[in-house]
Protein backbone atom coordinates (compact mmCIF):
# COMPACT_ATOMS: atom_id res chain seq x y z
CA UNK A 1 0.00 0.00 0.00
CA UNK A 2 1.34 3.35 -0.34
CA UNK A 3 -1.31 5.84 -0.25
CA UNK A 4 0.86 7.69 2.20
CA UNK A 5 3.95 7.99 -0.41
CA UNK A 6 5.66 10.68 -0.30
CA UNK A 7 4.22 12.21 2.92
CA UNK A 8 6.13 12.78 6.53
CA UNK A 9 4.18 11.75 9.90
CA UNK A 10 4.58 12.04 13.33
CA UNK A 11 3.69 9.91 15.98
CA UNK A 12 4.37 11.00 19.79
CA UNK A 13 4.74 8.20 22.17
CA UNK A 14 5.59 5.75 19.80
CA UNK A 15 8.42 3.36 20.85
CA UNK A 16 5.91 0.87 21.92
CA UNK A 17 2.39 -0.22 22.53
CA UNK A 18 -0.20 1.78 20.04
CA UNK A 19 1.73 3.94 18.68
CA UNK A 20 4.46 1.93 18.05
CA UNK A 21 1.58 0.06 15.38
CA UNK A 22 0.92 3.27 14.42
CA UNK A 23 4.05 4.53 13.67
CA UNK A 24 4.84 1.16 11.77
CA UNK A 25 1.25 0.97 9.99
CA UNK A 26 2.36 4.78 8.77
CA UNK A 27 5.07 3.80 7.59
CA UNK A 28 4.10 0.71 5.38
CA UNK A 29 1.77 3.20 3.88
CA UNK A 30 4.36 5.28 2.39
CA UNK A 31 5.11 7.74 5.18
CA UNK A 32 8.38 8.62 6.49
CA UNK A 33 7.99 8.59 10.30
CA UNK A 34 9.39 10.38 13.04
CA UNK A 35 8.94 8.03 15.61
CA UNK A 36 8.83 10.35 19.26
CA UNK A 37 9.32 8.12 22.64
CA UNK A 38 11.21 9.73 25.63
CA UNK A 39 13.10 6.53 25.50
CA UNK A 40 15.58 6.52 23.40
CA UNK A 41 16.31 2.97 23.30
CA UNK A 42 12.31 2.26 22.64
CA UNK A 43 12.38 4.88 19.77
CA UNK A 44 15.93 3.49 18.13
CA UNK A 45 14.07 0.24 18.67
CA UNK A 46 10.66 0.88 16.84
CA UNK A 47 12.69 2.69 14.12
CA UNK A 48 14.81 -0.47 13.61
CA UNK A 49 11.83 -2.93 13.37
CA UNK A 50 10.25 -0.20 10.85
CA UNK A 51 12.87 -0.35 8.83
CA UNK A 52 13.65 -3.96 8.61
CA UNK A 53 9.83 -4.12 7.49
CA UNK A 54 10.33 -1.82 4.75
CA UNK A 55 9.31 1.50 6.00
CA UNK A 56 11.16 4.49 6.52
CA UNK A 57 11.86 6.37 10.49
CA UNK A 58 13.95 7.86 12.59
CA UNK A 59 14.18 8.89 16.15
CA UNK A 60 13.24 11.43 18.08
CA UNK A 61 13.21 11.74 21.95
CA UNK A 62 11.93 15.31 22.55
CA UNK A 63 9.86 15.75 25.69
CA UNK A 64 6.89 16.76 24.18
CA UNK A 65 4.96 17.77 27.63
CA UNK A 66 7.44 21.13 27.16
CA UNK A 67 6.81 23.75 24.90
CA UNK A 68 10.38 23.81 23.59
CA UNK A 69 10.23 19.96 23.36
CA UNK A 70 7.03 20.11 21.20
CA UNK A 71 9.08 22.99 19.00
CA UNK A 72 11.84 20.90 18.36
CA UNK A 73 9.87 17.50 17.03
CA UNK A 74 7.88 19.61 14.45
CA UNK A 75 11.05 21.14 13.69
CA UNK A 76 12.85 17.99 12.71
CA UNK A 77 9.73 16.47 10.74
CA UNK A 78 9.46 20.16 8.60
CA UNK A 79 13.56 19.31 8.17
CA UNK A 80 13.25 16.36 6.22
CA UNK A 81 11.37 17.71 3.06
CA UNK A 82 9.73 21.12 4.03
CA UNK A 83 6.68 19.67 4.78
CA UNK A 84 4.56 17.97 7.38
CA UNK A 85 1.56 15.80 6.32
CA UNK A 86 0.40 13.92 9.49
CA UNK A 87 0.63 14.37 13.03
CA UNK A 88 -0.72 11.80 15.46
CA UNK A 89 -0.48 12.71 19.45
CA UNK A 90 -0.78 9.50 21.22
CA UNK A 91 1.61 9.95 23.73
CA UNK A 92 0.31 9.14 27.35
CA UNK A 93 0.94 8.14 31.35
CA UNK A 94 -1.12 7.09 34.34
CA UNK A 95 -1.25 8.33 37.76
CA UNK A 96 -4.44 6.80 39.11
CA UNK A 97 -5.91 8.31 42.18
CA UNK A 98 -9.58 9.19 43.37
CA UNK A 99 -10.02 12.87 44.09
CA UNK A 100 -9.94 13.02 47.67
CA UNK A 101 -6.50 11.28 47.37
CA UNK A 102 -5.07 12.96 44.22
CA UNK A 103 -2.00 14.88 44.50
CA UNK A 104 -0.72 18.17 42.80
CA UNK A 105 1.96 16.37 41.13
CA UNK A 106 -0.07 13.48 39.72
CA UNK A 107 -2.83 15.99 38.69
CA UNK A 108 0.08 18.30 36.61
CA UNK A 109 1.97 15.08 35.39
CA UNK A 110 -1.02 13.32 33.49
CA UNK A 111 -2.00 16.74 32.32
CA UNK A 112 1.45 17.75 30.86
CA UNK A 113 2.12 14.87 28.84
CA UNK A 114 -1.58 13.85 27.50
CA UNK A 115 -3.18 18.04 27.12
CA UNK A 116 -0.26 19.35 26.85
CA UNK A 117 1.35 16.85 24.86
CA UNK A 118 -0.91 17.19 22.38
CA UNK A 119 -1.37 20.90 22.54
CA UNK A 120 2.43 21.96 21.96
CA UNK A 121 3.20 19.83 18.86
CA UNK A 122 -0.56 20.99 17.56
CA UNK A 123 0.31 24.63 18.13
CA UNK A 124 3.83 24.11 16.12
CA UNK A 125 2.23 21.97 13.43
CA UNK A 126 -0.44 24.42 12.71
CA UNK A 127 1.68 27.81 12.37
CA UNK A 128 3.43 25.23 10.27
CA UNK A 129 0.32 24.59 8.28
CA UNK A 130 -0.59 28.19 8.16
CA UNK A 131 2.76 28.85 6.71
CA UNK A 132 1.99 26.52 4.05
CA UNK A 133 -1.05 27.81 2.89
CA UNK A 134 -0.34 31.30 3.32
CA UNK A 135 2.46 30.70 0.79
CA UNK A 136 0.78 29.07 -2.15
CA UNK A 137 -2.87 29.96 -1.31
CA UNK A 138 -3.85 26.47 -1.59
CA UNK A 139 -5.32 23.69 0.82
CA UNK A 140 -2.23 21.64 2.55
CA UNK A 141 -4.06 18.72 3.19
CA UNK A 142 -2.96 17.30 6.09
CA UNK A 143 -4.18 15.15 8.87
CA UNK A 144 -4.43 15.51 12.67
CA UNK A 145 -5.13 12.40 14.62
CA UNK A 146 -4.92 12.90 18.49
CA UNK A 147 -6.02 9.91 21.02
CA UNK A 148 -8.81 10.44 23.34
CA UNK A 149 -10.34 7.53 25.92
CA UNK A 150 -13.84 6.29 26.81
CA UNK A 151 -12.67 7.32 29.72
CA UNK A 152 -12.87 11.07 28.61
CA UNK A 153 -16.19 10.06 27.27
CA UNK A 154 -17.69 8.61 30.05
CA UNK A 155 -15.28 9.26 33.57
CA UNK A 156 -13.51 6.50 35.26
CA UNK A 157 -13.56 6.07 38.91
CA UNK A 158 -10.02 6.52 40.41
CA UNK A 159 -8.66 8.31 36.76
CA UNK A 160 -9.90 11.92 37.72
CA UNK A 161 -6.91 13.79 36.36
CA UNK A 162 -6.88 11.04 33.26
CA UNK A 163 -10.48 11.38 32.39
CA UNK A 164 -10.37 15.25 32.49
CA UNK A 165 -7.27 15.17 30.33
CA UNK A 166 -8.61 12.42 28.24
CA UNK A 167 -12.05 15.27 28.00
CA UNK A 168 -10.08 18.11 26.94
CA UNK A 169 -8.29 16.33 24.27
CA UNK A 170 -12.24 15.76 22.59
CA UNK A 171 -12.38 19.37 22.87
CA UNK A 172 -8.92 20.35 21.97
CA UNK A 173 -9.47 18.21 18.59
CA UNK A 174 -12.61 19.71 17.90
CA UNK A 175 -11.88 23.61 18.06
CA UNK A 176 -8.46 22.66 16.20
CA UNK A 177 -10.92 21.49 13.07
CA UNK A 178 -12.89 24.41 12.85
CA UNK A 179 -9.76 26.65 13.55
CA UNK A 180 -7.98 24.62 10.98
CA UNK A 181 -10.09 23.59 8.13
CA UNK A 182 -9.28 27.03 5.61
CA UNK A 183 -5.46 25.67 5.57
CA UNK A 184 -6.86 22.04 4.21
CA UNK A 185 -6.54 20.35 7.96
CA UNK A 186 -8.73 17.93 9.19
CA UNK A 187 -8.81 16.70 12.89
CA UNK A 188 -10.05 13.74 14.36
CA UNK A 189 -9.75 12.03 17.80
CA UNK A 190 -9.70 8.09 18.40
CA UNK A 191 -10.56 6.08 21.46
CA UNK A 192 -8.86 3.17 21.43
CA UNK A 193 -9.11 -0.32 22.75
CA UNK A 194 -6.04 -2.43 22.39
CA UNK A 195 -3.73 -4.98 23.90
CA UNK A 196 -0.42 -2.96 24.82
CA UNK A 197 1.79 -3.10 28.15
CA UNK A 198 -0.73 -0.63 29.86
CA UNK A 199 -3.77 -3.22 29.46
CA UNK A 200 -1.55 -6.65 29.53
CA UNK A 201 -1.33 -8.37 33.63
CA UNK A 202 -4.53 -5.71 34.07
CA UNK A 203 -7.74 -6.88 32.10
CA UNK A 204 -8.24 -10.41 32.14
CA UNK A 205 -8.70 -12.77 28.92
CA UNK A 206 -7.15 -10.35 26.29
CA UNK A 207 -5.55 -13.39 24.24
CA UNK A 208 -8.46 -14.48 22.27
CA UNK A 209 -9.28 -18.16 21.51
CA UNK A 210 -8.50 -19.86 17.97
CA UNK A 211 -10.90 -19.04 15.59
CA UNK A 212 -12.02 -15.87 17.71
CA UNK A 213 -11.84 -12.68 16.88
CA UNK A 214 -9.25 -10.17 18.48
CA UNK A 215 -10.56 -7.47 20.02
CA UNK A 216 -7.46 -6.51 21.71
CA UNK A 217 -5.49 -6.01 18.34
CA UNK A 218 -3.57 -2.69 18.46
CA UNK A 219 -3.21 -3.14 14.57
CA UNK A 220 -6.83 -2.23 14.41
CA UNK A 221 -6.36 0.96 15.93
CA UNK A 222 -3.12 1.46 14.01
CA UNK A 223 -5.59 0.87 10.64
CA UNK A 224 -8.22 3.59 11.80
CA UNK A 225 -5.32 5.84 12.00
CA UNK A 226 -3.48 5.61 9.02
CA UNK A 227 -7.00 6.08 7.41
CA UNK A 228 -7.63 8.86 9.10
CA UNK A 229 -4.26 9.94 7.91
CA UNK A 230 -4.66 9.72 4.19
CA UNK A 231 -6.36 11.24 1.12
CA UNK A 232 -9.40 8.34 2.16
CA UNK A 233 -10.33 10.76 4.93
CA UNK A 234 -10.84 14.31 3.20
CA UNK A 235 -13.55 15.53 4.44
CA UNK A 236 -13.96 13.86 7.58
CA UNK A 237 -13.12 16.00 10.45
CA UNK A 238 -14.22 17.16 14.01
CA UNK A 239 -15.03 13.66 14.55
CA UNK A 240 -14.58 11.48 17.94
CA UNK A 241 -14.10 7.47 16.95
CA UNK A 242 -14.37 4.22 19.46
CA UNK A 243 -12.26 1.99 17.89
CA UNK A 244 -12.08 -2.24 19.56
CA UNK A 245 -10.97 -4.93 17.18
CA UNK A 246 -12.81 -5.04 14.00
CA UNK A 247 -15.47 -2.29 14.89
CA UNK A 248 -15.35 1.58 15.02
CA UNK A 249 -18.03 3.49 16.83
CA UNK A 250 -18.53 7.56 15.60
CA UNK A 251 -19.59 9.30 18.49
CA UNK A 252 -22.23 12.00 18.56
CA UNK A 253 -21.43 15.15 20.55
CA UNK A 254 -23.92 16.37 23.67
CA UNK A 255 -27.21 17.15 22.84
CA UNK A 256 -30.17 18.14 24.82
CA UNK A 257 -32.61 15.58 26.06
CA UNK A 258 -34.51 17.41 28.57
CA UNK A 259 -35.72 21.13 28.65
CA UNK A 260 -37.79 23.60 30.45
CA UNK A 261 -38.30 27.02 29.95
CA UNK A 262 -39.63 30.32 31.82
CA UNK A 263 -41.53 33.43 30.90
CA UNK A 264 -39.19 36.50 29.89
CA UNK A 265 -36.76 34.89 31.99
CA UNK A 266 -35.61 31.99 33.79
CA UNK A 267 -36.49 32.30 37.82
CA UNK A 268 -35.94 29.97 40.41
CA UNK A 269 -39.69 29.02 41.22
CA UNK A 270 -39.68 28.03 37.54
CA UNK A 271 -36.93 25.59 37.82
CA UNK A 272 -38.21 24.25 41.07
CA UNK A 273 -41.95 23.74 39.53
CA UNK A 274 -40.55 21.84 36.07
CA UNK A 275 -38.22 20.00 38.15
CA UNK A 276 -39.64 16.38 36.68
CA UNK A 277 -38.82 17.73 33.20
CA UNK A 278 -34.65 17.87 34.22
CA UNK A 279 -34.31 14.47 35.58
CA UNK A 280 -35.17 12.59 38.68
CA UNK A 281 -34.64 9.73 41.01
CA UNK A 282 -35.56 7.38 37.93
CA UNK A 283 -33.79 8.28 35.10
CA UNK A 284 -30.78 9.75 36.75
CA UNK A 285 -27.73 7.53 36.05
CA UNK A 286 -23.86 7.67 36.48
CA UNK A 287 -22.17 5.61 33.91
CA UNK A 288 -19.96 3.36 35.91
CA UNK A 289 -16.85 2.98 33.19
CA UNK A 290 -15.05 0.52 35.29
CA UNK A 291 -17.77 -1.60 35.36
CA UNK A 292 -18.76 -1.60 31.89
CA UNK A 293 -15.10 -2.00 31.17
CA UNK A 294 -15.49 -5.35 32.67
CA UNK A 295 -18.61 -6.35 31.06
CA UNK A 296 -17.58 -5.78 27.54
CA UNK A 297 -14.18 -5.81 27.56
CA UNK A 298 -13.36 -2.22 27.96
CA UNK A 299 -10.33 -0.55 29.07
CA UNK A 300 -8.67 2.63 29.33
CA UNK A 301 -6.46 3.27 26.83
CA UNK A 302 -4.32 6.13 25.30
Amino acid sequence: MDELRGKVAVVTGAGQGIGRAEARALALAGAHVIVNDVDRASAEEAVTEIVAAGGSAEPNTDDISTWDGAERLIGQAVGVDSRLDVLVCNAGIIRDRTIVNLSEAEWDAVMAVHLKGHAGPLHFAAAHWKSRWQETGDPVDAAVVTTSSEAGLYGNFGQVNYSAAKAGIVALTQVAARELARYGVRANSICPRARTGMTEGVVQGMEPAEGEVDEWDPESVAALTTFLGSAHSRGMTGQVFVVHGPTVSRMREWTPVDEITGGTALRLEDIIAQRELLGSETDTVIVDFAEASARSGRVTQG
